[in-house]
């Protein structure tokens, strides 16, 4: 019979990892790699033994669909992610790039320029990372926590911070988690939500404005299936397709009709039948189920796609979006995948990260020029990415450390072809570099390297993908702001 599916929860890794896209309420569009390939076709999940009649599993991989509620997306900063796990047993994250506050786990303050296994964590199925630490949740639910502590957002009691993981005080049974800006979240299997780190904007939850160096849980909250961490703002979706939110509401992002913060969940008002929640730094947005969007909270750039540019504390429809399927979003930017393989962006398009040719803001969607066949998108801060379902990748936008990995450093208005990529498999947006995952295992990333967050043992950026050192039957990836993360069997 399937083994149930913990969501995977971090925005970037699983949105990034995106190995399966939904068509729709009810089919999915998979490409998992491994070798030989597990699966590469359309399916549509008709019963709990889906699992057994599609799925070819290895005896070292347990894979399986949520087949009650087919898609949750769940978001770290700007990313989202899709609930479909690849368990690998005895898997070890590692990490490189910037570590500062240690949030590379090795046991070191010194960035790294290659891959380091994070210390003493093994059966990791799921990493997530707020601005300057990380999270890892293992298979027997319980989460570690490594890097910056100020405010409390490792959650072990203390405000030190630690260059190797220390486990989150007194969580089991953690199915999920999320990292907001400098706080972080965790859903358990009963449905609670718990938080714990910067409190100032009353995103924990729990009715104050005090931080936490340990879990508290979110006052009121049953019956949530997905959660997402927004800078400073925190979101749910419960099992009845509604969504609530708390901390954060400057912009009107929690979409309750005030700009007052709220230290406890409220509404998000009018939202029924939600499928996908995302959280940006001063907005959110969520998809429903008949596949339209609705966006709340800061608008300067546009990026509400409602056609002004003034904030909204509710919901507004996103103007002209149906059928869509992903969603994704940049800095002051968002992207929506569509079932018919196109792309739309709108909002801030100062770069060209909206890929329409021109760099003109738009407060309604455009299309991305010339993309089709796309099966997952992501964004980094000004540019955008994404991948076809012939494995190649196309990025447009930002490009002044190469990040669109074109061979140049000019910036793009239209997608240009990553120099060399095929056979592509996940994708991941950092701040100013990219990644991606191939499907034999092994990772390739362009752009930024200062911290040596592209892993190819230099800190000179690159305009072209290099491989990342020593990682082979990799399964997830993940861009931070300055740091990149991946789990490897």
């Amino acid at each position: 019979m399937c083994p149930s599916v913990q969501v995977v929860t971090d925005a970037v890794v699983a949105m990034q990892s995106q190995l399966c896209s939904p068509l729709d309420q009810r089919t999915i569009s998979c490409s998992i790699s491994s070798n030989p390939p597990l699966l590469s076709e359309k399916k549509t999940p008709t019963n709990s033994q889906f699992c057994d009649q599609h799925l070819e599993a290895t005896p070292s991989e347990d894979i399986c669909l949520q087949v009650e509620k087919v898609y949750d997306w769940v978001t770290s900063q700007v990313h989202l992610s899709i609930p479909l796990e690849v368990r690998p047993t005895g898997v070890t994250p590692f990490a490189w790039g910037y570590n500062l506050y240690g949030q590379l786990g090795d046991g070191t303050n010194s960035d790294s320029p290659v891959p380091v296994s994070v210390s003493s964590l093994t059966d990791v199925t799921a990493i997530a990372g707020g601005f300057d630490h990380s999270l890892a949740l293992l298979s027997d639910g319980t989460v570690w926590a490594w890097g910056n502590n100020s405010y409390g957002q490792l959650g072990d009691g203390t405000s030190t911070n630690s260059n190797v993981p220390v486990p989150v005080s007194g969580l089991t049974n953690v199915v999920a988690i999320a990292g907001g800006g400098y706080h972080s979240l965790a859903l358990l299997s009963d449905g609670t939500v718990w938080a714990w780190g910067d409190n100032s904007s009353g995103q924990l939850g729990d009715g104050t404005n005090t931080n936490s160096p340990v879990p508290v849980p979110v006052s009121g909250l049953t019956d949530v299936t997905a959660i997402a961490g927004g800078g400073y703002h925190s979101l749910a979706l419960l099992s009845v397709g509604t969504m609530w939110a708390w901390g954060d509401n400057s912009s009107g992002q929690l979409g309750d009709g005030t700009n007052t913060n709220s230290p406890v969940p409220v509404p998000v008002s009018g939202l029924t039948d939600v499928t996908a929640i995302a959280g940006g730094g001063y907005h959110s947005l969520a998809l429903l189920s008949v596949g339209t969007m609705w966006a709340w909270g800061d608008n300067s750039s546009g990026q509400l796609g409602d056609g002004t540019n003034t904030n909204s504390p509710v919901p507004v429809p996103v103007s002209g979006l149906t059928d869509v399927t992903a969603i994704a979003g940049g800095t002051f930017h968002s992207l929506a995948l569509l079932s018919d393989g196109t792309v739309w962006a709108w909002g801030l398009n100062f770069y060209g990260e909206l890929g329409d040719g021109t760099n003109t803001d738009s407060p309604v969607p455009v299309p991305v020029s010339g993309l089709t066949d796309v099966t997952a998108i992501a964004g980094g801060f000004y540019h955008s990415l994404a991948l076809r379902i012939d494995g190649t990748m196309w990025a447009w936008g930002r490009n002044n450390h190469g990040q669109l990995g074109d061979g140049t450093s000019s910036n793009s208005p239209v997608p240009v072809p990553v120099s060399g990529l095929t056979d592509v498999t996940a994708i991941a947006g950092g701040g100013y570099h990219s990644l991606a995952l191939l499907s034999v295992g092994t990772i390739r990333a362009w752009g930024y390297n200062l911290y040596g967050q592209l892993g190819d043992g230099t800190n000179s950026d690159s305009p072209v993908p290099v491989s990342v050192s020593g990682l082979t039957d990799v399964t997830a990836i993940a861009g931070g702001g300055y740091h990149s993360l991946a789990i490897e069997t």
